[in-house]
């Protein structure tokens, strides 16, 4: 059979200058690519703003090529416009001009385009599903969590989200939480299909746990907190329920803009010297630190499918983690992890005092991580983009 064609668009894709961006999207393309059924472009545009405009790593987001390829993809990097403070309202247009770019050029050297896969709803999904309608292609978008648990909450998203989920072929969720936004928004529950994320279980597996101690300098209970240093993501909770939790380290790994308020916040509160921040790493120092950790806290508010949960899982570590949104459908089980009864520091303290008083054995809890490999949702990709264009080849 021949390979489907298909171009992911979306702005969560890896680049030059931020290798850990939208990682989760590229571990399942890989996996999708690995069964030998799909051939793939990406088009993964990225923000511009005017060189005298302040901006967050400015010199090198433009450093980055237009064409590059990352783990043998070929990646285009057209250029959209951010416009700073109304730029929620009108960056669907600015990028949407960026990907008919791109998909144009992809048609017009005469490559094949059988459909364009779109991951997260706004403003990708929404600008993906103007193109689509442009080139007649047919049209699948992936919500990912804050697409759909909080954007919508703004009216004039609200309404561009519903129109782009009903003009798409196929509907995907990471997670089953998130199907319920987009039936509130009309779409029929048969026209979504929930794919979770999975894990690569070859990569994220246990280590030499004493090695994994012995390089980060770990001499007692030590927690671990992974993710962008915002508030959503909840480092504050970890950093807060120390006072309660005695003989325990934290590890924070992530950057952000929020590190110096968290700094401020773990002197405050006179537990500065068992607080670490990593910044950024790597995701063989991140599989390390998983493996080194006695559970890794996730003390998020808002959650689509967090991959962090799985991989820590995977190397045999049990999770801490918020009890929102896709997060109750992966910690499933005692072997899993806890939930936290509240979010806030007491809810963290509580949890971590409920896991450590009854800790699961790491194989059991890699034995857990393991139901959640990549094949299912590759399949279920599969199944769904042949279903599709069976369905438009029998309207033409």
């Amino acid at each position: 059979m021949k390979p489907l064609s298909i171009v992911t668009a979306t702005t969560l894709f890896p680049n030059g200058a931020r290798p850990t961006h939208g990682i989760f999207v590229k571990a399942r393309l890989r996996k999708l690519l690995a069964s030998g059924e799909v051939e793939a472009r990406v088009v993964a545009p990225m923000g511009w703003m005017p060189p005298l405009v302040p901006y967050p790593d400015a010199a090198r987001l433009r450093a980055v090529p237009m064409h590059e390829t990352i783990d043998g993809i070929a990646v285009e990097h057209p250029r959209y416009l951010i416009v700073p403070k109304i730029g929620m309202s009108v960056t669907p247009f600015f990028l949407y001009h960026a990907l008919k770019r791109a998909i144009g050029a992809i048609l017009k050297s005469g490559r094949p385009i059988d459909l364009i896969d779109a991951h997260y709803f706004y403003p990708d999904g929404v600008a993906a599903a103007w193109v689509a309608r442009d080139f007649g292609l047919p049209l699948t978008i992936t919500a990912r969590g804050t697409d759909l648990n909080l954007i919508p909450r703004y009216a004039a998203p609200r309404a561009m989200i519903k129109a782009a989920a009903m003009a798409a072929d196929g509907l995907i969720t990471v997670c089953a939480a998130l199907k319920e936004p987009l039936v509130q928004l009309g779409i029929a529950p048969e026209r979504v299909t929930v794919l979770r994320n999975g894990v690569d279980l070859e990569f994220f597996r246990p280590l030499p746990r004493e090695d994994a101690r012995r390089r980060f300098g770990m001499t007692r209970r030590t927690l671990g907190s992974v993710g962008h240093l915002i508030a959503r993501k909840g480092h504050h909770h970890a950093i807060a329920a120390l006072p309660r939790l005695e003989n325990t380290d934290l590890v924070i790994a992530g950057e952000g803009e929020e590190r110096s308020n968290l700094q401020s916040l773990a002197a405050k509160l006179g537990v500065q010297e068992r607080v670490r921040f990593l910044g950024a790493v790597d995701q063989e120092t991140l599989r390390s630190l998983y493996c080194g950790i006695d559970a890794l806290v996730l003390a998020s508010s808002r959650e689509g499918w967090a991959n962090v949960l799985l991989e820590a899982m995977a190397c045999g570590t049990p999770v801490i983690a918020s009890a929102v949104w896709g997060t109750p459908e992966v910690v499933g089980s005692p072997a899993a992890g806890v939930l936290m009864p509240s979010l806030d520091a007491d809810g963290m303290a509580r949890a971590a005092e409920r896991l450590f008083a009854n800790p699961p054995d790491r194989a059991a809890t890699r034995i857990y991580a393991e139901q959640f490999d990549w094949e299912p949702t590759t399949q279920g990709q599969l199944d769904l983009f042949r279903a599709i264009l069976a369905r438009r080849k029998g309207l033409d």
